[in-house]
């Protein structure tokens, strides 16, 4: 068995994953409110370190044969919630999050089935109907439901997005917090939502009116790891090549003698 080429190709593939995350940041650097992803990996020294201590095995338990891995093990991908640059836009219903939260939002799906989902995303407007929406026309929640506004008055949000209009307050937004960010999954659609365990808490946060958070995907970063990826990836192939020829000649010259 050839285990350096095993080897390489987990590297392979491990570059790979690498750079898949690395593109899908790069496509949304300008995206608003995106925060951006990493992906981790584990080499076999980081694994034998747990496996010593591992005492849920017996150490006289017989192990079947080809159990033996090599090379790097795909990790679990991670999300980045540092905070992103504001853009100023002037928009009254252009918000941004400064702090810990996310904006909460009514969903509705293909199916016309609704539900809560939550994001950083603040480039809302008013419907027709006044009703506050996102991009996508879902409705943006506040403390006491859906966000009805008058579309002939002015409004102003103050920073604990508080909404008003003529001096009298209209509604307040809904601002969640979690207190881990693990128990968060990306919905899609710039989208948040929380799987079980997820526990909510209270928000230290300020809204800005007129300006709204960017993406804080670094794009000179993104792409230096690009370039490392790149030649991450060419080294493991030249190693699979080597072992190609190293193969060749071992079967079609040798092999005649």
């Amino acid at each position: 068995m050839l285990k350096g080429l095993y080897t390489a190709h987990t590297g392979l593939v491990n570059e790979q994953n690498r750079m898949d995350v690395l593109t899908n940041n790069l496509a949304n650097a300008s995206t608003v409110g995106y925060k951006k992803e990493g992906a981790t990996s584990q080499a076999f020294d980081d694994i034998l370190s747990y496996k010593i201590k591992d005492t849920s095995e017996s150490p006289n338990t017989a192990k079947r044969l080809g159990t033996l891995n090599m090379g790097v093990k795909i990790g679990e991908n991670y999300t980045d919630y540092s905070q992103g640059s504001f853009r100023v836009t002037g928009n009254t219903y252009d918000l941004a999050l400064a702090g810990d939260g996310f904006f909460t939002v009514q969903f509705t799906n293909k199916d016309g089935e609704t539900s809560t989902k939550y994001t950083r995303d603040g480039s809302f407007t008013l419907d027709k109907n006044g009703y506050l929406v996102t991009a996508d026309g879902d409705y943006v929640m506040g403390k006491n439901g859906r966000i009805k506004l008058d579309t002939l008055k002015e409004a102003t949000i103050s920073n604990d997005g508080v909404i008003t209009q003529d001096g009298v307050q209209v509604a307040t937004l809904r601002i969640t917090d979690f207190e881990d960010y693990d128990y968060l999954e990306k919905y899609g659609e710039n989208y948040y939502q929380p799987v079980d365990g997820a526990k909510v808490k209270d928000a230290d946060v300020q809204v800005k009116s007129g300006y709204l958070e960017m993406s804080n995907v670094q794009v000179v970063s993104e792409m230096v790891n690009l370039i490392s990826i790149t030649r991450a990836y060419e080294s493991n192939q030249k190693i699979v090549q080597t072992y190609d020829d190293t193969m060749d000649i071992a079967v079609n010259r040798i092999g005649k003698v």
